[in-house]
């Protein structure tokens, strides 16, 4: 099992296995709420233990995917915690265990600001990779 919590551990879930990919977002969302590099987990995987309560929805704008969710004590990113779809993203920095991943690939590049240099030789997408 694969630990992850918020900041404040008021959100608590677990992964049955290792993640099936690991990315980074350079979208401005993700940029402003601090969740750049994230995982991708199937649903059968991924379990909630404590917080539903905790958990607040804010909704895509045009041109986004993903209902993005936070914890409302503490602020934290959780990604889209509460999916109802197959697989869905969870910030890395989430977790409170090792993940055995390495990023494989960088989405919205187009909206990449200037000071971030991305220095590995992974594959980039100018918005989702499906795109």
């Amino acid at each position: 099992m694969i630990s992850g919590s918020c900041c404040c551990g008021a959100v608590r879930f677990e992964l049955k296995e290792q993640p099936e990919m690991m990315g980074t977002c350079h979208c401005s969302r993700c940029r402003k709420i601090g969740a750049s590099t994230i995982i991708f987990t199937k649903q059968e995987n991924f379990t909630l233990l404590s917080g539903n309560k905790s958990i607040c929805y804010y909704p895509p704008e045009k041109g986004y995917q993903y209902t993005r969710s936070f914890c409302g004590i503490c602020g934290s990113s959780l990604g889209e915690i509460g999916s109802q779809s197959d697989s869905f993203p969870i910030p890395a920095n989430l977790f409170d265990d090792e993940l055995e991943l390495t990023v494989k690939f960088h989405e919205f590049t187009s909206e990449k600001p200037h000071w971030y240099e991305i220095t590995d030789d992974t594959k980039q997408f100018s918005g989702h990779p499906h795109s």
